[in-house]
Formats: structure tokens, sequence, C-alpha cells
């Protein structure tokens, strides 16, 4: 009895182990996929709140934990690198790495004065970055 319980346990957690890194592959993005900045444009000077407006093509939105496929939803990186993100794991949330689940494609965000550095990832169900990743190119804005 103790061996079958022993097994069973050494079952479950393979079985854990395997879920585990499924969950970490990248899905292919439809080629062609675009995420971009509606608004703010990269150079503007505006006022906070920012109304940021997130815009997508070749793909489509849906909230996160939606397993759709060609869909996912949008991130906002706020001052940190694309280089500093680990597009290889799921993108964890802070105040720089802002999170979308819900299928937003518009936010009010709240801003000091100053230089900001914006970029759009698009990213899965679970998320986790596309592969290729889907991204924006970095806008720098002035917030007086």
């Amino acid at each position: 009895m103790k061996q079958w319980i022993a097994g069973l346990g050494l079952a479950g957690s393979l079985l854990l182990a395997t879920t585990a890194m499924a969950q970490t592959e990248r899905s292919a993005a439809p080629e062609g996929s675009e995420v971009y900045f509606i608004s703010p444009q990269a150079g503007a000077t505006v006022e906070s709140p920012v109304t940021v407006r997130m815009g997508l093509s070749g793909m489509g939105v849906a909230p996160a934990g939606t397993e759709r496929e060609g869909t996912g939803h949008h991130h906002l990186l706020v001052d940190t690198p694309l280089d500093e993100v680990d597009l290889d794991q799921p993108l964890p949330s802070s105040e720089t790495m802002r999170h979308f689940g819900g299928g937003q494609t518009e936010v009010e965000l709240e801003l000091e004065p100053g230089e900001h550095t914006l970029q759009l990832l698009f990213m899965d169900e679970s998320h986790m970055s596309f592969d290729p990743a889907v991204t924006s190119e970095a806008i720098t804005i002035t917030v007086e």
C-alpha cells in the first residue's frame, strides 16, 4: 500500500512538472501581427493622467485565460527596457509592467512629470510572449 501511495505521489509530481513546462512554451504569433500605440504619439508632451490607446493588427484581443488561437491581451512596459524582460516566462505584474487581462485597449495612466518610455507587448492567455514576440516600438513621451 505504501509503495502504491508513493507511486501515486510520483506520478502526480511528474504531471505537475509537465503541466508547468507546457505553460512556459511560447505560442507562435500569426505572421504579420503587430501591436502599436494609437496614442500618445512618440515625442508627445502630455499631462497626467495620460490616455494610452493600444492598437493591434493580425490578431484578436481576448481576456486573460481565454484559450483561443490568434488572441491575447495587452501589456505595457513603463520605463522598463524590453531586454530586462524574460520573454520565456509569464510576465509579472507591477507598476512598471502593466497587465490588461480584461481585454482592455485603453487606460488612463498616472505618471510623474518628466520623460517616460512606453512599450507594448501583446501576450497570450497566460501572460506568455508569443514567438516571435509581438511588441511595439518603444516611445518616449514627456509629462508636464
